[in-house]
């Protein structure tokens, strides 16, 4: 079973689904004074969670009836036609309006849904009227449907009420778009056990409270209540649309059991091939990847590029860290030539930034890599993983902001790397040196832009083990990059870590580029 699969089992098996029934009383009580509803607070979700976390763990069943479990991907495609007319806010003078996801195919558990006005929640009601059901699926739905409830939903803005800027859906998954309209890599609430020799645990988003927004209101304000097995958690999500989408998120946590390793602030990404790793490039695209690259700020304040790779087996990098500023999966090549695909548009997908927002103490990043040979798996994951373990009874928040664009807010001021090439070793046109390999790394910006090209400008270049050479820098003709190269020989199977940068006699020129090179399986370098 690959990871993809398993995702979409948990999509289904682990999104959320009705409030355990001990929780459920107050909720429901909106249901018996009709037009009045419940009042509702964060503070009060964030007590809720922490109820929830007292008591045992109860895994919502399947929702779906027969027929509705009986229907394959292109039904549901037909049967998932939400009518927009009968969106939440349609037709009115407000900004956004919420449209609904219909239960089926891997989503077999329904959200509870609530519309927050003035203080008070009321349910969110599912009928089948909303939908436009297909000629595909119309004879397969009985007459008498009931209330399935929602798989998730999307919103849209008045600047564009075709495209969505963002959506939840499945798990604790969600997503956004920036300025392209294009989606590409998730979100999560919260990862745990990512990457680990055991199971994944997929914490799920159980229930959504959506405020109602005012006439002029740039933002809009959602809550949500997470549980898992490990852990329950309240979430205040705050969405301001534009050509960056920012996201300010806050969070209450409360563990149900020790967590070895919790991921804050997670996001799921695709790559499967680029210039830099092309062993599985049998396409007409010459790149097929949602993000290229994990960008690092460090408390400390140095820039890191770490490329993203397809690697043979599953890998974990920790990048250790105190108090983090941001870190995030971009999309930093932005050339069509390079994608070549009018259909998915990998040139448009968006980059996620996360901006921790107060102390986050000690921990690190962490980079978890897992093999692909298909573009519909997402095998890039990176998260913030805390120092000091998650334990029952101990409240923890982290709050930070998410940035979907183009461009992160922040940016180096020295070179950033917009290319990372490997090849055989040796020189171009000659007998090439096995096994040596040929790294070549193209900077451009900061003060790279203003340097004369005779500048004496130096690659700064290590290794964890092996034999660097030929190390050397230069600048592109006809360009406004530098480009710098080296030779690594090797012997055994073992991963090398490689470090380098540019510099020249005033100093850094460049961020720091990072890489680790697994030479494959049936190489003896």
């Amino acid at each position: 079973m690959n990871r993809r699969d398993v995702l979409m089992q948990l999509l289904g098996l682990a999104a959320g689904g009705v409030l355990p029934v001990s929780l459920m009383d107050a909720a429901l009580a909106a249901d018996d004074a009709p037009g009045k509803g419940q009042p509702f607070t964060r503070e009060g979700l964030r007590e809720t969670a922490q109820r929830l976390a007292q008591e045992p763990y109860v895994a919502p069943s399947d929702a779906r009836p027969p027929w509705l479990a009986a229907m394959d991907y292109d039904d549901y495609q037909a049967l998932n036609q939400f009518r927009v007319d009968q969106g939440l806010w349609a037709g009115g003078e407000l900004p956004f309006q919420a449209r609904f996801f219909h239960l089926g195919l891997y989503f077999h558990h329904p959200v509870s849904l609530y519309e927050v006005v003035n203080g008070l929640a009321r349910p969110i009601r599912f009928t089948p009227e909303l939908f436009n059901y297909g000629p595909r699926v119309k004879a397969k739905i009985p007459d008498q449907v009931g209330d399935l409830g929602f798989a998730g939903f999307r919103v849209n803005h008045r600047d564009d009420w075709d495209r969505d800027v963002f959506s939840f859906l499945g798990a604790s998954y969600f997503r956004a778009v920036g300025g392209s309209k294009q989606y590409g890599l998730s979100a999560r609430g919260l990862a745990i056990d990512t990457g680990m020799d055991r199971p994944e645990e997929f914490p799920a988003f159980r229930a959504f409270w959506l405020e109602r927004p005012a006439v002029e209101a740039a933002t809009l304000t959602i809550h949500a209540l997470l549980d898992s097995p490990g852990i329950t958690g309240a979430y205040t999500v705050r969405v301001r649309p534009g050509a960056t989408t920012v996201m300010e998120v806050e969070t209450a946590l409360f563990p149900r059991r020790a967590i070895d390793r919790l991921g804050i602030a997670p996001m799921t990404s695709m790559f499967q091939c680029g210039e830099n790793d092309r062993r599985v490039a049998d396409d007409f695209r010459p790149e097929i990847h949602d993000s290229d690259g994990l960008a690092l700020w460090t408390g400390t304040g140095e820039w890191i590029w770490r490329p993203l790779l397809n690697p043979h087996y599953v890998r974990v990098n920790s990048f250790v860290d105190d108090n983090p500023r941001g870190f995030g999966l971009l999309q930093r090549d932005r050339e069509f030539d390079h994608y070549q695909d009018d259909g998915a548009f990998y040139s448009k997908r968006p980059s996620l930034w996360v901006e921790p927002l107060g102390s986050w103490g000690k921990g690190m990043v962490q980079l978890v890599e897992l093999p692909t040979a298909d573009e519909t798996l997402d095998n890039m994951v990176a998260f913030w993983n805390p120092a000091e373990p998650a334990q029952p009874g101990r409240e923890l928040n982290f709050n930070y902001r998410l940035y979907w664009g183009e461009q992160p807010p922040v940016r180096p001021t020295v070179a950033e790397v917009v290319a990372t090439r490997i090849g055989m070793g040796g020189v171009p046109g000659q007998k090439p040196l096995v096994p040596m390999r040929k790294f070549v790394i193209d900077f451009a910006g900061g003060r790279l832009d203003q340097l004369a090209k005779d500048t004496k400008v130096t690659m700064v270049v290590t290794a964890s083990r092996g034999e660097i050479q030929d190390v050397a820098a230069r600048p592109i003709l006809e360009s406004n990059r530098w480009r710098g190269h080296f030779d690594l020989s090797t012997g055994g199977r073992l991963p090398v870590d490689l470090r380098g940068y540019l510099r020249d006699a005033e100093g850094a020129l460049s961020e720091t580029w990072i890489y680790q090179w697994s030479p494959p399986p049936d190489s003896g370098t």
